[in-house]
């Protein structure tokens, strides 16, 4: 009997006949605030996309010969996409990299560009800037010209996916020493203590342990441009940045707080 009265009373529920008199049911409000997740930061001004073509030793007029890496720039770096604050709520470029073969770009994406007037590319990232002029400055399907946006001496930051070097330990993560590999040791690249046992018989948030090592997104600032060869698209950038050969960059204008920021 009992489950009869609760399989009519679900039935009633779902079908709204209630008696006479009986509450009215209401949708429960959400009173929570609106959260804004901003994946990334505003830049300076539209940079451009590279690949990593490898190190070399440059010398300079000086006579010194420092460290270099070599950037190459694939057919595309081609505006697909303008966004300004009356349209999208934010001032944005869109640009796409890497042109493609129609089958390796997904439909809904290759309908974006097509309505650009640009080829398939696999590669697609906003610059979110402040300022709307410099947004309205740069139109759907134009291409980006290096020269025009960069010249030797000033300085980039270069942002691109480091080298994965899988799942690590402290000793080659953070520099941790070893112990003793002798005289009966039994502790030689292991961690060691991870925190007291009763007080507070827990571990530290934020604790240097093992783990996956590499293959996070690495951004290097303040890197001056050497030099710019227009004809083989090439730049050469002084120092070192993150990936190895044939790994997709971002050089962007560097941030520089109190100058241009």
């Amino acid at each position: 009997a009992m489950a009869t009265i609760m399989q009519r009373s679900i039935a009633s529920a779902r079908t709204g006949a209630f008696k006479a008199g009986a509450a009215p049911v209401r949708a429960s409000v959400s009173r929570r605030a609106t959260v804004v997740v901003q994946a990334r930061q505003q830049a300076v001004g539209v940079g451009l996309f590279a690949t990593k073509a490898g190190m070399m030793s440059y010398f300079t007029e000086d006579g010194l010969c420092v460290p270099a890496t070599v950037i190459a720039l694939e057919e595309g770096n081609i505006v697909t996409m303008v966004k300004t604050d009356e349209t999208d709520g934010y001032n944005a470029v869109q640009t796409g990299y890497r042109v493609a073969p129609e089958r390796k770009v997904k439909k809904p994406e290759l309908g974006h560009l097509q309505k650009a007037g640009c080829p398939p590319m696999r590669r697609l990232r906003e610059w979110r800037l402040r300022e709307k002029d410099a947004v309205t400055a740069y139109t759907p399907g134009q291409q980006l010209d290096m020269t025009a946006m960069f010249k030797e001496g000033d300085q980039v930051d270069v942002a691109g996916t480091s080298i994965g070097k899988g799942f690590q330990g402290t000793v080659k993560k953070y520099g941790h020493k070893r112990g003793l590999m002798t005289h009966g040791s039994k502790s030689h690249r292991q961690h060691g203590s991870i925190g007291a046992g009763t007080t507070p018989g827990r571990v530290y948030p934020g604790l240097k342990m093992a783990g996956q090592m590499g293959n996070k997104r690495v951004t290097i600032k303040g890197l001056p441009i050497l030099k710019m060869d227009a004809q083989r698209k090439a730049i050469v950038l002084k120092g070192s940045i993150p990936g190895k050969t044939g790994t997709i960059l971002e050089v962007s204008p560097a941030k520089l707080v109190g100058k241009n920021w």
